[in-house]
């Protein structure tokens, strides 16, 4: 492979894999190292209709990948954890990304993990021409692991602040999340999962589209809800038994891993329903009922679209996934709710501000910090199980201040985190240009 693939050479790599930029709608971009790793994952799962594409400063990173669309930008010899040297990269490389996209590209996901060089300054720019041709852009990014440090944190913070300015949606995988989620990860297969839900995201909304429904949702309808839609959130859920349509919808809708974030706040909902057509499992008309009644019951203000999809592997369970988009509230705006008043413009202390960013995507208790036990709760296995049993991010002062107070608590009194396996962010500021973003 040349150091630096010519548009020829790329040319050739559509055709060797049967795949032209005009055939599919959808493409994907793995940009960086954690983003081509995510995109690969996705490849290997043999998602159809989409394109896939790496794009880095690294030429071995890329060679490493089981799919032939790769471009190289720079030198080939990495960006040296430098977003500045990816940025100026991409932007040398300019027409070479444009020519990526065919005249049937209608949708694109930038995926990269944040933090590094890169993912952090390349994917802006991907992002940017992406846009600018007017197709529907969507990035979905990693944030570090705490243990990776608070320099690299803030890097991927900046990071996926630059990439929201030039996407209609911005979708945020907080690795550390993950760890709390997943209580099995090691520091080996940490990453893995984090390109699995990344994939999991992408395929999720690329399904929607691709895969015919009976009744069926198409890029129309992920364009309606997603175009200029504001904060925006991906959810799954599944459900069983007599009750497993509520059940699954109530599963999208209370997963720890959307932060209290209200699904129903927003101005645009797409639900898809998947249940399995064969005889003994399909669905009935009363278990259609319960969705029937469920979107009903949403405001009226709130623009909804439903379809239901088979999807025979499913067997007895049931699955949902719900995407929403339009909330209006933004920090600055929840604030003034809560004060009851406006207030004017502060200078921000630029330290404080990035302290905030961290705190707001990794909790209060980011970094060490010691917990101060009275001395008699010490040999107190309930008390010592319920203190264990709480994720680290919400061991705060108020809960040790309480669980002092009372020592007889037992571990089923804090809520614990429902170890889903489906895409359901929570949302962040919401930039003044640009696009919005998607947490989790």
């Amino acid at each position: 492979m040349d150091e630096n693939l010519n548009m020829d050479s790329l040319s050739s790599q559509f055709n060797q894999n049967s795949i032209s930029r005009d055939e599919n709608e959808i493409m994907v971009i793995g940009v960086g190292g954690g983003g081509g790793n995510a995109v690969n994952h996705m490849y290997k799962q043999g998602v159809d209709k989409v394109t896939f594409v790496a794009i880095n400063t690294d030429k071995v990173a890329l060679e490493k990948l089981d799919f032939d669309n790769r471009l190289v930008i720079g030198s080939g010899r990495g960006a040296g954890a430098i977003p500045e040297v990816a940025r100026e990269a991409a932007e040398r490389d300019l027409e070479r990304i444009k020519s990526l996209f065919g005249d049937k590209t209608k949708m694109v996901f930038v995926t990269a993990g944040m933090g590094g060089g890169t993912g952090t300054g390349a994917a802006p720019v991907v992002a940017r021409v992406a846009k600018e041709r007017g197709l529907l852009t969507i990035g979905i990014v990693t944030i570090p692991f705490v243990f990776e440090g608070r320099k690299k944190i803030l890097k991927a913070l900046d990071g996926a602040d630059e990439l929201a300015k030039h996407v209609d949606a911005l979708l945020i995988i907080n690795n550390e999340r993950l760890v709390e989620i997943y209580g099995d990860l090691n520091f080996f297969n940490a990453f893995g999962k984090a390109d699995d839900t990344l994939s999991t995201a992408a395929r999720s909304i690329s399904d929607i589209i691709n895969v015919p429904g009976y009744i069926n949702l198409d890029f129309n309808d992920v364009d309606t809800t997603l175009r200029n839609g504001g904060t925006a959130i991906i959810s799954t859920g599944y459900g069983e038994g007599p009750s497993r349509v509520t059940m699954a919808l109530q599963n999208a809708l209370n997963s720890p891993l959307l932060k209290n974030r209200d699904i129903l706040g927003s101005k645009r909902l797409l639900i898809n329903l998947y249940v399995s057509e064969t005889e003994d499992q399909t669905i009935a008309m009363n278990e259609m009922g319960q969705l029937s009644s469920f979107v009903d019951n949403i405001d009226q203000e709130v623009d909804v679209i439903w379809g239901v999809t088979i999807d025979n592997s499913l067997g007895e369970q049931v699955k949902v996934i719900i995407l929403a988009a339009g909330f209006d509230v933004t920090i600055r705006e929840e604030e003034e709710e809560v004060i009851g008043r406006k207030r004017e413009y502060q200078p921000v202390d630029p330290k404080k501000k990035k302290e905030k960013e961290i705190e707001k995507e990794y909790g209060t208790s980011f970094g060490t910090k010691y917990v101060v036990l009275a001395p008699e709760y010490m040999d107190d296995d309930r008390f010592i199980s319920e203190f264990e049993g709480t994720p680290t991010y919400l061991r705060d002062k108020r809960l040790t201040d309480s669980l002092n107070k009372a020592p007889a608590a037992t571990a089923s009194s804090v809520p614990a985190d429902d170890p889903l396996s489906p895409v359901m962010p929570q949302t962040s500021r919401q930039e003044k240009k640009g696009g919005f973003k998607i947490d989790f």
